[in-house]
């Protein structure tokens, strides 16, 4: 029987929410900071997956200017009913805590939950509908009598309270376009706490909850309870948890949790869930929490488990026997030679593209216009792709000729505005045109670092190189055609990771390549790249 090799989608791609409409899967995951809002991927097999459109691209729909590092769109929930693509999601705009004397008091958060829907997964999807800001990671259940519920966690910020204060269910109204009648807490979570990412189902008589428990980090679970009635009492599984890493830190994927099912035309049963691989030499994950599939089996007893008999996710799962669908292999070498940025490459924050690059200015070429700095909330021109190998290497050709030390352009290894590793040419008034590497330590008592600049005396375009290898990076660069000349230094490639942090700050995403150009003195003086290439070795 065919495997499935988990994960299904290496790299950040976290939350995941999977639906199936007739032969086709799609999943939607997490996207944060990242412009685009949320990224979907189809399957017919649920082996193979291709990246298609994203939903969220028009400002009318999405706005995170000035949002957080790891905040902006948490947990999307993908269904289909009525002959609609359904999508509800989380705008997070404040995550942070009030202090008092130095101590921690309130922990105040923003948190807004939209609606869209469109009758085609890649159409023009609908601008938002709101629905409510009490918690995040809201779920929509279409009920078979054609009624519709909002299930979410809610956020509980006084002092002494338990945050995570509970699994809340609230009809959804289509016709009024709003939520109606009370709220209700129907599940109050285990001992574990951090009772979040609701899913209901329906089967046999019972409303099936799926809960994610524990922590998004190494104490992650898939919690299962089920009623009689929507709106409870929910009985636990006699396992409790279905699902998790918690405790075994053997286990090639950690982190497991934040889960949903679906099942195959022909009954089966999967689990779609985020997970992470850590380095060996570390344990930090650089490459964010990722998704992975399980095969599930409904038992006797009405409760669903793993079909290895055990709660921890495997490796590779059977595939369901269909058909196998594979999709084009995508090139490793991107061009910009059309109208829209290749379908993997992301902006941060921005709805106005315009302001930050052009497809069109010099056709055949990405020019990214010098904004803000590299740390900016606001409008940053920095454009890139995830990691997805623990090996891999990102090379680029650039064009940029600075005038002045506020005018800078070139390739970064990034994780969010306090961790990164930045390969940049500028221009100094004494040593005058010159790369050099500035860093972000988050794990450093000198949290900004610098190497020392190297002159470059030729004209002309130059090409950047990253090459990572599990926690080393190093770079080079050269004139096209010539030989790699390497920087002396290497560098800590594990600091772009979730885990890698001060303590109390959100870390949800995952590291990029890609490009990046800032102009602090406002002239927007602008770099071009011709190509973007990665390779990875696994």
């Amino acid at each position: 029987m065919p495997e499935i090799k988990n994960p299904i989608l290496p790299g950040f791609h976290p939350d995941p929410s999977i639906v199936r409409v007739g032969e086709d899967y799609y999943i939607a995951t997490s996207t944060f900071e990242w412009f685009p809002g949320v990224q979907i991927h189809h399957s017919r097999d649920l082996v193979h997956w291709r990246l298609l459109r994203p939903p969220l691209r028009r400002a009318s729909q999405l706005n995170m200017l000035g949002d957080p590092d790891s905040c902006g769109i948490w947990a999307p929930c993908l269904t289909y009913a009525d002959g609609l693509f359904w999508l509800v999601y989380t705008d997070v705009k404040r995550y942070g805590r009030t202090t008092t004397a130095g101590t921690s008091g309130a922990s105040l958060r923003d948190f807004h939950n939209y609606v869209v829907t469109s009758p085609a997964i890649e159409g023009e999807w609908s601008d938002p509908v709101y629905l409510n800001s009490s918690g995040f990671d809201p779920s929509l259940f279409h009920d078979d009598d054609g009624r519709k519920y909002l299930t979410q966690m809610l956020w509980d910020h006084r002092p002494g309270q338990n945050r995570f204060a509970g699994i809340i269910l609230q009809e959804y109204s289509p016709a009024e376009c709003r939520l109606i009648g009370a709220r209700e807490v129907t599940f109050r979570g285990t001992e574990i706490g951090f009772t979040e990412g609701p899913h209901i189902y329906k089967r046999g008589g019972y409303y099936y909850l799926l809960t994610a428990e524990g922590g998004t980090g190494w104490g992650h679970a898939v919690t299962m309870a089920r009623s009689r009635h929507i709106n409870g009492p929910y009985e636990l599984h006699p396992d409790k948890y279905v699902l998790t890493s918690r405790g075994h830190a053997e286990a090639a994927l950690q982190r497991a949790g934040h889960a949903d099912l679906v099942e195959t035309p022909a009954g089966e049963t999967y689990m779609v869930h985020l997970c992470g691989r850590p380095l060996p030499s570390r344990g930090r994950c650089t490459l964010g929490r990722e998704t992975a599939i399980q095969k599930m089996v409904w038992k006797e007893d009405g409760w669903l488990y793993h079909s290895s008999g055990t709660s921890l996710p495997s490796i590779s799962t059977p595939a369901p026997a269909v058909e196998q669908h594979p999709w084009p292999i995508t090139i490793s070498r991107a061009t910009f030679d059309r109208p829209e940025l290749p379908p993997e490459f992301q902006w941060l924050r921005s709805p106005y593209p315009s302001e930050l690059f052009s497809l069109a200015d010099r056709p055949g070429y990405l020019r990214l216009f010098g904004r803000e700095t590299i740390g900016s909330l606001f409008r940053q021109s920095l454009v890139a792709r995830r990691q997805q190998s623990h090996e891999c290497s990102a090379e680029t050709h650039m064009e940029f000729d600075p005038e002045h030390f506020q005018q800078m352009a070139g390739l970064v290894c990034y994780y969010n505005t306090a961790k990164f590793h930045y390969l940049y040419l500028s221009r100094d008034e004494v040593l005058g045109k010159h790369l050099r590497v500035m860093s972000a330590l988050p794990d450093q008592p000198m949290a900004d670092a610098f190497t020392d600049p190297i002159p470059i005396a030729f004209p002309g375009p130059l090409e950047l190189r990253a090459e990572i290898r599990l926690d080393t990076l190093r770079f080079a660069y050269r004139t096209p055609g010539a030989e790699w000349r390497w920087l002396p230094q290497s560098f800590d490639a594990s600091i772009l990771s979730d885990e890698a942090t001060a303590p109390g700050l959100p870390n949800f995403t995952g590291a990029f390549v890609g490009m990046a150009c800032q102009d602090m003195s406002g002239s927007g003086r602008a770099a071009d790249f011709a190509w973007f290439e990665y390779r990875q070795n696994s």
